[in-house]
């Protein structure tokens, strides 16, 4: 599939914004989200020059801020599961391949939120249109998280978050489909900066 260099998916084509409006891109973006949803990926775990390939049973409740989250390997035998919500998380399953690598647990459910959770800038962000994209700017008390809306259909493309002016990670959403009426990234790629690890995912199937 063609893409970047080191980017296994197609980046949205950079088109003019036009005269849409931030607050429209918002709107529009929101009504197209689902609220639950359980989809299968292909998730690879790179970590320095290492890389960790499984595949990913995810139930996500997104109004709820709930989740249930499996790894298996390409056999089906189960490597890992794990439930959560907003603030709490609860290994309930994983082979010691995992939970000798730290806090898998917490790391995955940290990793869970980011992408899924709070995919839209809150009330009081502050956007910032260009010619090509719309950057919302959200203030918080110990970081500022940034949402950039570009490509057809000024869809989100990426999240990041900054600390003391330096990006600790990002999430980027690629090859965008609808199920249902409803918008799912066929590709994300997450990378945590501060700890040197990046996550890609291969959307293979949506169920209701």
């Amino acid at each position: 599939m063609a893409g970047c260099a080191g980017i296994p998916f197609q980046k949205a084509e950079r088109v003019p914004i036009g005269k849409i409006e931030p607050g429209e891109v918002k709107e529009q973006f929101s009504l197209m989200l689902p609220d639950r949803f359980q989809i299968i990926s292909t998730i690879a775990f790179e970590y320095k020059g290492q890389s960790i390939s499984f595949i990913g049973y995810s139930d996500i409740d997104t109004k709820e801020k709930k989740f249930i989250v499996a790894g298996l390997n390409q056999v089906g035998i189960k490597l890992f599961e794990l439930t959560g919500n907003n603030d709490k998380t609860e290994l309930r399953f994983a082979v010691e391949e995992f939970t000798k690598r730290g806090n898998f647990a917490e790391a995955v459910a940290g990793d869970i939120r980011k992408i899924y959770f709070n995919r839209l800038p809150s009330g009081s962000s502050k956007a910032y249109k260009g010619k090509h994209e719309i950057v919302f700017v959200q203030d918080e008390p110990e970081a500022i998280t940034e949402f950039v809306f570009a490509g057809p259909g000024n869809l989100l493309v990426e999240k990041r978050c900054i600390v003391d002016k330096q990006t600790i990670w990002r999430v980027n959403y690629y090859e965008y489909r609808i199920e249902n009426g409803k918008l799912h990234p066929g590709g994300i790629i997450l990378e945590n900066i501060k700890y040197g690890y990046k996550l890609i995912m291969r959307l293979k199937e949506i169920r209701s």
